[in-house]
């Protein structure tokens, strides 16, 4: 390895550097295709989204999946609606968990719905038990005074 400073603005990891004046674009800098883009449709978005609508309600469904992907796309995640106990202990996550698994079990929530939930339940775990520890701590501390 050289004994070189590092003089190309990146970090050891290969990412540029904070305030990396060297290269890359200009904060607020926009794409030249995106520039081009807007440049051609300048002033023609109403008539084309009119012109689309049209194409839709006249039976193009190609027009209308595109028109309905824009006004109503597919949801990513919906909300998971099912009965858990409050969670104030590790005791209280068991039974959470075993609520969730019986959830799953009854089809009243899908298994990566379930995942993602476990989740929950598992970080909120770990803060109960962060808690738990620190008034442990606390009272070890001040029995000990």
């Amino acid at each position: 390895m050289s004994d070189e400073p590092n003089t190309n603005g990146r970090e050891s990891d290969g990412k540029f550097a904070p305030g990396n004046k060297l290269g890359g674009r200009t904060q607020g800098a926009r794409n030249k295709t995106t520039l081009a883009v807007e440049a051609l449709l300048d002033g023609q978005h109403e008539a084309l989204t009119q012109a689309a609508i049209s194409k839709a309600l006249e039976g193009d469904t190609a027009a209308l999946r595109l028109c309905l992907d824009r006004i109503a796309p597919p949801r990513k995640d919906a909300p998971v609606s099912f009965e858990l106990p409050p969670i104030k202990s590790v005791a209280d996550a068991v039974e959470a968990s075993s609520a969730l698994l019986a959830a799953v079990a009854d089809g009243d929530v899908t298994p990566d719905e379930a995942g993602r939930v476990m989740a929950l339940l598992t970080s909120h775990k770990a803060m109960v038990e962060t808690g738990d520890l620190e008034v442990r701590i606390t009272a070890l501390e001040n029995k000990a005074r």
